[in-house]
């Protein structure tokens, strides 16, 4: 049996030999669009198989088979050139047809993507490694999964992706807690590379699908919106390696469209989502929202975005900040709008680290349904395991560790890790969400010297974010 774990590992090792490439991020975006191209290849020749008349919309000189599979083939500058010149030009202006979705998805992940790769030679090394996995093979495909899995994580440290990436055990407790069903249209706007969507998917089919029709329902209903050419093409392709032939993911900023023009044939039964949060949304952007919740913070957006997408009785499972939490003006009345509208029935609150080491902000997730106004809110914290300092890239968050959340969740009783809150009491308070453990005096956590290292080397590094930000706004 094939060892797919070393193939991969094997490929990392290969590419870092190529002086085009440099840091995890251009790895993963080279592995990206040859693992996208093998993936679509392979389904085509299943798709030629059991669907009559099927023909490809890939030019057969650019279809996989052709230029990649045979491992005497093109190699050295001639496949360089090929890549440079044939290749990307051809799938970056494919022909798309009136309803094509395939070839439109296909140009537009090429649209975005680039070969950094100058050494022709180890491109066919890459190439022939990548053949060796069959994704028409059931146990290959489900294999290579959870090790795409890997690959994906490896974002979070990938300088400024970490925003594309949520934990698993995150995903897959928040889809658990809201339980999208068959048949619900299931929306991510701001997927990254779409960890919540293939949560939904898996949720749904555990719960069992019986035949081809409710298979065809499911992807269907799979939506999905992201605004970067990398975890676009890698939400793709996770999606397709989860049997989503022509996955149903807009690439596009979810933001950028008017407020009012989300009527009822665009509205979804659930949303899961972990929308961008510590940026601010490009200009004018804010003007297609109504005057009174128009910000430039990108997470408070998302969260009157998503309020006007659900329908009546929708269900959603949401990251947010802390920052969106509290706050006076614009942040109030979103969190006013939230309340009056939806019934936010439980806040989730995290420790700082879950998002290291993107991010070091306190996040939360929340769930709500719309349609009814909220009474009342259960606070549930999430604690650090015994003798854990922060979660890291080597320790990350556990799925495991939602155990006592999900006991208590259909059981709820108030304890030192819980309590509930009356909307009156928040109506006082300007609607500040930000309500700490009444059980629990915090203490002053006393830092190591390696702690503190670590916390002004993360200050640093998003003060030169934030100073590459500005300087980009002023150069415009």
């Amino acid at each position: 049996m094939k060892n797919i774990g070393s193939i991969i590992k094997t490929l990392q090792n290969i590419l870092r030999k190529d002086q085009g490439v440099s840091g995890d991020a251009q790895r993963i975006e080279q592995l990206g669009w040859m693992i996208t191209l093998k993936i679509i290849d392979d389904k085509d020749k299943e798709l030629e198989i059991v669907k009559e008349n099927y023909r490809s919309p890939i030019p057969d000189e650019l279809k996989w088979r052709n230029w990649a599979e045979n491992p005497e083939g093109i190699t050295g500058d001639e496949l360089k050139e090929f890549i440079d010149r044939k290749l990307f030009p051809g799938l970056k202006n494919l022909e798309i047809l009136p309803g094509d979705r395939r070839a439109l998805i296909i140009r537009e992940i090429f649209d975005g993507t680039n070969n950094y790769m100058k050494n022709g030679t180890i491109i066919r090394q890459v190439v022939n490694q990548l053949n060796q996995i069959d994704f028409n093979i059931s146990e290959d495909r489900h294999v290579f999964g959870d090790i795409y899995e890997t690959i994906l994580r490896d974002l979070q440290s990938a300088g400024n992706y970490g925003e594309f990436y949520t934990p698993r055990a995150l995903t897959e407790f928040v889809t658990e807690m809201v339980n999208p069903k068959l048949g619900e249209k299931i929306y991510d706007p701001a997927c990254g590379t779409g960890g919540f969507l293939t949560s939904a998917i898996e949720n749904i089919r555990k719960n069992g699908i019986s035949n081809v029709e409710e298979f065809d329902t499911l992807q269907e209903n799979i939506l999905g919106s992201e605004l970067k050419p990398l975890p676009f093409m890698l939400a793709v392709t996770n999606l397709i390696l989860h049997d989503i032939e022509v996955p149903k993911i807009e690439y596009a900023d979810s933001l950028n469209r008017e407020y009012t023009s989300i009527s009822a044939k665009d509205r979804v039964d659930v949303i899961l989502a972990n929308p961008p949060f510590g940026a601010t949304v490009a200009d004018s952007i804010e003007t297609n929202f109504p005057l009174s919740y128009r910000t430039k913070e990108s997470a408070d957006l998302f969260l009157v975005m998503m309020i006007r997408y659900l329908k009546d009785g929708g269900r959603a499972g949401i990251v947010l900040p802390d920052g969106s939490l509290t706050g006076d003006g614009v942040k109030e009345r979103i969190r006013q709008h939230l309340l009056e509208t939806c019934n936010l029935h439980t806040i989730i609150r995290l420790p700082n680290s879950v998002f290291q080491p993107y991010a070091s902000v306190a996040t939360n997730l929340l769930f709500f349904t719309k349609g009814t106004p909220t009474t009342e809110i259960w606070y549930r914290e999430h604690k650090l395991p015994e003798g854990m300092k922060a979660y890291s890239k080597t320790k990350p968050i556990q799925k495991h560790e939602f155990e006592p959340i999900r006991e208590w969740w259909n059981n709820r009783e108030e304890n030192e890790l819980s309590w509930k809150v009356p909307v009156e009491t928040l109506r006082e308070t300007g609607y500040n969400l930000d309500i700490k453990n009444p059980h629990f005096q915090e203490t002053e956590h006393e830092y190591t010297s390696a702690e503190l290292i670590e916390l002004l080397h993360q200050s640093f590094r998003r003060s030169e974010q934030l100073l590459l930000e500005l300087k980009r706004e002023l150069g415009n």
